[in-house]
């Protein structure tokens, strides 16, 4: 089975893991245009594609539990190996010097890629040389800007003001109503498109809502493949909302957001933790928002007990149950 993956982010490196328990053909296609912390001092320094979400998506193919487990079974020095060298790639350097903070892959991907003068050339050199099974991909070939029309900022709250940056837009103390991307309807990574062309399960969320799913769904190419694939598409959505970008949100009003920037995407199952919604009326009100994708409401036990986090297996377990109703059919 070929699976590709939406995202960004920890949402992003949760769905890889889950996904990776059906799957190692996996592709993860990763948003690009975070501009915070060492991806941000090296997008500015470089002028590349910030690498720590496509780093977060190489650690999590390569330290999977069922990716170590299958290669402790071939190949034991080796599973050791891609224990050590995850961990490695997660490492941020200490000091107070230059190099503080930056994760070791953050730096590897950057300086292949300045080898290589291709972000996808360079993820590709990097997953040949680990042995990694699966394939990292941006979802754009080229570093974009999010743009956010933000109310709540002036002292007339029907007046909106324009905030620029992922950063910024994820720690806004206003409400976001609208996001963009500049250059705006951004070129979509060729390899990305064929990986949702030829997938037989396609993934989108959970994560940071506004930076890490919507702008999946900003680049045309990109959803008009995911309106012409014939895999199995499953959104997930977030099991509480996020301070600063998502303050307030109830899981409908997810829904309502992506809807309102991409009204002709649609997909299968939309999933949501069943702790996150009460039965009655919500779940009703949810069903209607998942029919506006044309979808069906899946509600699942999916949360990491004490957490606001998906946990992997439980979200393996629910896409190997979605899988299975196509067999049956």
């Amino acid at each position: 089975m070929k699976a590709a993956a939406l995202g960004g982010g920890h949402g992003l490196f949760n769905t890889l893991t889950a996904v990776r328990y059906l799957t190692a053909d996996v592709t993860a296609i990763v948003t690009v245009a975070d501009d915070g912390g060492s991806s941000g001092r090296l997008r500015n320094e470089l002028g590349g594609i910030p690498p720590g979400d496509l780093r977060m998506a190489l650690a999590a193919l390569m330290g999977a539990p069922t990716a170590l487990a299958e290669r402790e079974e071939r190949d034991p020095a080796a599973a050791r190996r891609h224990i050590r060298w995850s961990r490695i790639l997660q490492h941020r350097l200490g000091g107070y010097g230059a190099l503080a903070g930056h994760p070791v892959g953050n730096l590897m991907l950057a300086g292949v890629e300045e080898l290589t003068d291709d972000v996808v050339e360079a993820l590709d050199t990097i997953i040949d040389l680990f042995g990694i099974d699966g394939r990292v991909l941006p979802m754009s070939p080229g570093p974009l800007v999010i743009e956010a029309d933000v109310t709540g900022l002036e002292s007339d709250p029907r007046m909106s003001r324009v905030i620029r940056g992922q950063v910024a837009v994820a720690t806004t103390p206003g409400k976001v109503r609208r996001v963009r991307v500049i250059p705006g309807e951004p070129d979509a990574c060729t390899a990305a498109i064929s990986a949702i062309s030829d997938a037989d399960l396609v993934t989108i969320g959970p994560g940071s809502w506004f930076s890490s799913v919507i702008p999946h769904v900003l680049v045309p190419a990109q959803v008009t493949a995911l309106r012409e694939t014939s895999a199995r598409k499953v959104l997930f959505v977030n099991l509480a909302n996020e301070p600063g970008e998502t303050t307030g949100f109830s899981v409908e009003r997810h829904l309502h957001v992506l809807h309102a920037h991409a009204d002709t995407l649609r997909v299968d199952d939309v999933v949501v933790d069943a702790g996150s919604v009460s039965v009655g009326s919500e779940r009703e009100h949810l069903k209607r928002a998942a029919a506006s994708f044309g979808a069906r409401l899946v509600v699942a036990d999916l949360a990491v007990p004490g957490t606001h986090e998906h946990d992997p297996q439980k979200a393996a377990q629910t896409l190997r149950r979605l899988l299975a109703e196509d067999t049956d059919r």
